[in-house]
């Protein structure tokens, strides 16, 4: 499972879907936070963009349906794209939609549109749809059909978490599900063809990059949220008592982000459950991610050898045990199953030998951050020159503040071993830790799109351990000047990294 064509070196960028531009109409009256990038023509002018520079990877993060905090890492389903990146504009080029339809009232109500996107689908939808869109139906009916039920039942029950429902629902009695089913048909029924539309769109965008020349990237949570189709679907594959609540939750414990740790609430696995079904839940999940991307990290995969458990009336992660995880034995399930998987270790965090053995053992590729490297100390991991080929090398990550504000806010004896590896006391930050992360060993290198539109801490993606103001950074095309282009193209070209198709 080591990157593709390992001896090639690779360059490439971070950025979600949802911190693209967008030219859907938004009422500038309105709190635009929920405001979101599509699978649209920004998506398309991106992968230009990258291809432009000499980048041959866009990675982006988990692209399933987050909760109203909008975290890719608590989603309501593990299988389910985010309909929020649906492009309105390519259901109207579909005949699904008409450009009257996108007013600015009618763009914020998107279950409406999807459901008159549903209705133009039966009256005159083109044949093509009408022999895709079932087909889909049956190849996801594993994940699709749960995941619709849920979707409606939660919208009945005021979005309320699945455990709260009436007894019958919550624990999916056979003869109440089936009468939901035939009363709510057309409702399931949008439900299932919104998804057709996002996978539809996904795979068109995927196409087109892979033309170009670049490769997708894609993130998946080890962990899935407790208030998911997944875990009221299969409860018995999860740590649940017998009123199906959480004994124990996952995070971890006190880290680099957080003094108290981070406490993420999702339930742990039941892996003698897992075992015992051959891992079939894991499997088609990442039968479904493999379809969707080119290279899926693992995040959190130290979890995959012992996950952190915290009792569930803990207010913090710092009272927790480490409990062991059967990682070996799934990631051999795994790699027999997809043989030409690419997958990355996100081995961040507390890493003990007996999860670098386990990421060594599959030949996976680990991450090396730049931002942990200049403590002082030259036995770092993450210094440039510890950095190993078969390494995911970044200045930063999703979690981490923009290079520039990082470099704004080091103390000075950091910034000071910074600058001896930069030969400079006023380096030309961030480009310049671009420019390093570049030239090290590793075969892909990936920078975060604030870091060559050069952007301080006001663009921060996420700050772990908090709950407000996450996940919303978005770029506009005005930002992007050519000097940001060309300073990364000469980087991705002077380090070795442009790729010949």
């Amino acid at each position: 499972m080591k990157l593709s064509n390992a001896q090639q070196r690779k360059a490439g960028v971070l950025c979600h879907i949802s911190s693209l531009p967008n030219s859907v109409p938004v009422d500038p009256l309105a709190n635009t936070s929920s405001a979101t990038g599509d699978l649209g023509l920004s998506a398309y002018r991106f992968v230009d963009f990258l291809n432009h520079i000499g980048a041959s990877v866009w990675q982006t993060l988990p692209i399933n349906m987050p909760h109203a905090d909008n975290s890719p890492y608590q989603c309501v389903s593990a299988f389910a794209g985010n309909h929020q990146f649906i492009s309105l504009e390519k259901l109207i080029e579909q005949g699904l939609l008409t450009s009257a339809d996108l007013t600015i009232d009618a763009s914020q109500n998107r279950p409406a549109l999807f459901k008159k996107a549903y209705a133009n689908y039966q009256q005159s939808g083109s044949e093509a749809l009408k022999i895709a869109y079932p087909s889909f139906c049956r190849k996801n009916s594993h994940w699709l059909n749960d995941y619709a039920l849920f979707c409606i039942l939660r919208e009945q029950h005021g979005f309320a978490c699945w455990n709260a429902w009436p007894k019958k629902y919550r624990d999916r009695d056979k003869t109440a599900l089936d009468t939901f089913k035939k009363v709510n048909h057309d409702a399931l029924a949008i439900v299932k063809f919104t998804q057709f539309c996002f996978f539809e769109q996904w795979h068109a965008l995927k196409s087109y990059a892979n033309q170009h020349g670049v490769a997708i990237f894609g993130d998946i949570p080890i962990f899935v949220a407790y208030d998911s189709a997944d875990v009221w679907a299969h409860s018995e594959l999860f740590k649940l008592n017998k009123h199906k609540q959480m004994t124990v939750v996952a995070g971890v414990p006190p880290d680099y982000f957080s003094a108290t740790g981070q406490r993420w609430g999702n339930p742990h696995y039941d892996w003698v459950k897992m075992r015992a079904t051959s891992f079939k839940w894991w499997v088609q999940r990442m039968a479904t991610q493999n379809a969707l991307f080119d290279l899926v990290r693992i995040d959190h995969f130290r979890g995959l050898e012992a996950a952190w458990e915290i009792p569930a009336d803990e207010p913090t992660a710092m009272n927790g045990t480490w409990v062991t995880a059967p990682g070996d034995a799934l990631l051999r399930k795994l790699t027999n199953s997809f043989p030409d998987s690419v997958l990355i270790a996100e081995d961040l965090g507390v890493i003990t030998p007996a999860v670098t053995d386990l990421k060594d053992k599959f030949a996976l590729p680990g991450m090396k951050i730049l931002h942990f490297a200049f403590g002082g100390q030259d036995d770092n991991p993450y210094l440039p020159q510890h950095i190993t080929p078969n390494s995911v090398a970044y200045t930063g990550t999703h979690d981490n503040d923009t290079s520039l504000g990082w470099y704004l806010a080091m103390p000075q004896h950091e910034k000071n071993y910074l600058h001896g590896y930069l030969q400079t006391d006023t380096p030309n930050m961030p480009y310049a830790l671009n420019q390093l992360a570049l030239n090290t060993n590793a075969n892909l290198v990936i920078i975060p799109m604030q870091d060559i539109l050069g952007l301080d801490s006001t663009h921060r993606m996420n700050t772990p351990g908090t709950c407000d103001g996450n996940w919303h950074w978005r770029f506009d095309w005005a930002q992007l000047q050519p000097v940001h282009s060309r300073q990364i193209a000469e980087a991705i070209a002077a380090s070795g990294r442009v790729v010949q198709h």
